[in-house]
């Protein structure tokens, strides 16, 4: 009856432990019913990791949510986050999930994102020969669909295997390269790459450039608190000095290391092991043997537990062989033999397989496109270079084509401003000067009707007036008066006592031209013969000859002058000169 009683004393006991159980659940659901999908994303990578039951509480729930709205990218997301800090199985199988449900995707990171998370899933547990094969297989769909992130992700993580198999050269490469170049990477992946880097600038003795990184690494966790950054970073400085011989300073670091990574609530197996593995070889430096093999022989057991290999653990087993074998263990000695040969076949099988795939499908595809993107830069090189000399063969030709053309036309010049000293020279008081025409103009038969310009001129002014017009306009030239500045029509019809109208018609009927190209070739004839005859007047500046002639600027006078004589004010200047020069030369020349 007792235990009747027991029995049902602890089924209602079990009743409200799952009442209350259901009641918390109901709780937290009715509370998570309130966030958005971006905020139960946020929430989720913001909870501890070692918090796992509310991390997957929140993923269960988002599922849920995209699923009853049947948003497949929230679903493809709830997966993601599914497959976080879950064993390998399960976390495969969310994967797998992901894939199907991602597989018409129009998203630009699928499908890559599934195969570089599935590689870093295998990276993690040991399995670097599939590892490769998804990161090959994530690169190779983040350059079809052109994600720079992606392919920056899918790179680095090939780097990583690189250094496992002692590329560090090539790994520092690549690391180095996205480190200043990938501004799309979070603080976190940063924080990352600036570790791994500063690790494969140690293997190649870049220690100047690794201990900047890791300087740089120490103030940022501690700016942020970051308590397991800093702890990453310090166990890089403990390499770096143990690397440097400086096995006091390195111990110091890595013993801080070691209590933190062997007592933090999220343990990784690789700064265990790395630590371990570094202080045994501080001590091993010291020879202090003890203390080295003690380290050593705590990785071993962890190695037993774990299954985490390692490229060093060869250095481990060798170390402890030697130390038995001195000691004459033989029991031990062969113990650790045998664990170095299983080890070795493991170390052996990752190392040849890494180092025979990633040529065939890395680095032979990336130099393969590499030379084609050669290739490529170099036939548009080849066709730049051809436009730019056909462009330059134009503009030599264009360029001759003027010179020519210029030295023609100079000849020209120099032959009218010959002509016109030489016309000078013969003491002609009015250089009659022939105005250049091109092309020549056949005489034009005006109809019978049509009055001559003369007798209309006649009919309007009386032959009395036309003569004292005429009269008073030879007293205008001979007195040089057309030097004055500002004279016009009506100034002029002034001065010789008559009207515009009446002035006009003389000097278009008479001179057979208007009255401005009367009066600009009077100056020019003037200067034509002044410039050729006065020596000091041809030595003042332009501006004050253009002046002296009655015109208001230089620019007036050249451009009446080459009008006038068909040949520019600089030419005859200088046929001038040397036609002087030549006379000094020889004086019979004049």
């Amino acid at each position: 009856m007792l235990k009747i009683k027991l029995l049902l004393l602890l089924s209602v006991v079990c009743n409200l432990l799952y009442a209350q159980k259901r009641n918390v659940e109901n709780i937290q659901k009715s509370v998570l019913k309130e966030y958005t999908y971006q905020e139960l994303e946020k929430k989720f990578y913001e909870t501890k990791p070692e918090d796992v039951k509310s991390k997957r509480d929140i993923a269960k729930y988002y599922l849920q949510k995209a699923k009853e709205e049947k948003d497949e990218v929230q679903i493809a997301e709830a997966y993601v986050m599914l497959h976080v800090d879950e064993s390998l199985p399960n976390a495969l199988k969310y994967l797998d999930s992901l894939q199907t449900i991602t597989k018409n995707s129009k998203e630009i990171y699928y499908p890559a994102r599934t195969y570089l998370l599935r590689g870093n899933l295998y990276f993690k547990s040991d399995n670097l020969q599939a590892a490769l094969n998804n990161y090959v297989l994530g690169l190779k769909y983040a350059k079809e669909k052109g994600y720079k992130r992606q392919i920056a992700m899918a790179e680095i993580s090939i780097a990583y295997l690189k250094n496992y198999i002692g590329k560090h050269a090539e790994t520092a490469k690549t690391l180095r390269y996205y480190l200043y170049n990938a501004d799309y990477m979070n603080e976190s992946e940063h924080t990352i790459l600036k570790l791994n880097l500063a690790d494969a600038y140690i293997e190649i003795n870049k220690m100047d450039s690794a201990y900047i990184l890791i300087q740089d690494g120490l103030l940022a966790a501690k700016k942020s608190k970051n308590v397991y950054a800093y702890h990453q970073n310090l166990g890089l400085l403990g390499y770096y000095n143990l690397k440097l011989k400086k096995y006091n300073v390195a111990i110091e670091n890595l013993q801080k290391c070691k209590n933190f990574f062997f007592t933090a609530s999220y343990p990784s197996k690789r700064n265990q092991n790395y630590t371990l593995l570094n202080l045994g070889k501080a001590y091993a430096g010291l020879q202090e043997s003890d203390k080295a093999i003690e380290n050593f022989a705590k990785i071993d057991s962890m190695v037993l537990k774990t299954n985490y290999v390692f490229p060093e653990l060869r250095e481990v087993y060798t170390y402890l062989i030697d130390y038995y074998k001195e000691k004459k263990d033989k029991e031990k000695q062969l113990y650790y033999v045998e664990r170095f040969l299983d080890i070795d076949k493991v170390l052996d099988t990752r190392f040849r397989y890494i180092s025979r795939e990633l040529p065939r499908r890395y680095d032979t595809p990336n130099l393969l496109q590499e030379k084609e993107s050669i290739t490529k830069e170099l036939k548009q090189r080849k066709i730049f270079l051809y436009i730019v000399l056909g462009a330059l063969l134009i503009v030599l030709l264009l360029f001759i084509n003027f010179y020519f053309k210029y030295k023609n036309a100079e000849k020209k010049y120099r032959k009218i401003a010959q002509d016109l000293i030489q016309s000078v020279n013969e003491n002609k008081k009015e250089p009659e000067v022939e105005i250049q025409k091109e092309e020549v103009v056949p005489d034009i038969v005006l109809p019978q009707n049509i009055e001559n310009t003369e007798d209309k001129a006649t009919k309007t002014i009386s032959e009395d007036i036309t003569q004292s017009i005429l009269k008073e306009l030879d007293a205008f030239e001979n007195k040089e008066q057309f030097l004055n500045r500002g004279i016009t029509l009506g100034t002029l019809a002034k001065k010789v006592k008559t009207n515009s109208k009446y002035l006009s018609e003389v000097i278009n009927t008479h001179k057979g031209k208007n009255f401005a190209a009367y009066l600009n070739d009077l100056r020019i004839d003037y200067a034509i013969s002044r410039l050729a005859r006065d020596r000091r007047f041809r030595s003042y500046k332009i501006p004050f000859i253009a002046e002296e002639l009655g015109y208001n600027n230089e620019q007036a006078f050249t451009l009446a002058f080459k009008k006038r004589t068909g040949t520019p004010l600089s030419i005859y200047l200088k046929e001038i000169e040397k036609t002087v020069s030549a006379a000094n030369d020889n004086p019979e020349v004049l």
